[in-house]
């Protein structure tokens, strides 16, 4: 079963976070159903830009200036005329509109969304309709969104050293370590 091309097509640029710009910047393509809500969107952002620790706030910004964020979080300090993100459907969005999406209001992790001109099938672009908005395309490398490089990097001790080889490595692959007998 096909549907009609219903679904928007989100294309989601990462602009700066963490203190610095990024270039070229990291992106990723959603198909998202008009019913879907600006919080699934939220999540399905994060989610595909790596982010793990999710209990930061987040705030979209419409091009009307309107912002749209989970207003619960915000225990009423939201901005005035904020709309509630759970509830708030993706049809607000128009063919080629673009809004602004932050997450961690400390780090500002900001990406510009554009919303394509032509809707898409997403049994086209994914082989099935997700129950919520699902990337079908992406590019670029993801920062850490607290710029770690390693585990234990605490932003002030030296970088590991680099193996030589794989060799240190549970034998699980070929080219992994030695092979025990």
């Amino acid at each position: 079963m096909t549907l009609a091309r219903t679904w928007l097509s989100v294309r989601v640029d990462l602009v700066s976070g963490h203190g610095g710009d990024l270039w070229p910047r990291p992106g990723r393509i959603f198909a998202a159903s008009p019913t879907h809500s600006f919080a699934q969107l939220a999540t399905a952002i994060d989610l595909a830009f790596g982010r793990w620790d999710l209990s930061h706030l987040h705030l979209f910004t419409l091009d009307d200036g309107t912002g749209v964020t989970p207003l619960e979080w915000w225990d009423g300090e939201e901005p005035d005329g904020t709309l509630d993100g759970r509830s708030t459907k993706l049809s607000h969005l128009a063919p080629g509109e673009q809004f602004a999406y932050v997450f961690d209001l400390g780090d500002r992790w900001e990406h510009l969304c554009t919303v394509a001109t032509e809707r898409i099938d997403p049994h086209t672009e994914l082989g099935e309709a997700p129950k919520t908005p699902a990337p079908y395309w992406g590019w670029g490398t993801l920062p850490d969104q607290y710029g770690r490089r390693w585990d234990t990097d605490d932003g002030e001790t030296p970088e590991p050293k680099r193996p030589r080889s794989l060799a240190e490595l549970p034998p699980l692959l070929p080219h992994w370590g030695k092979r025990r007998r």
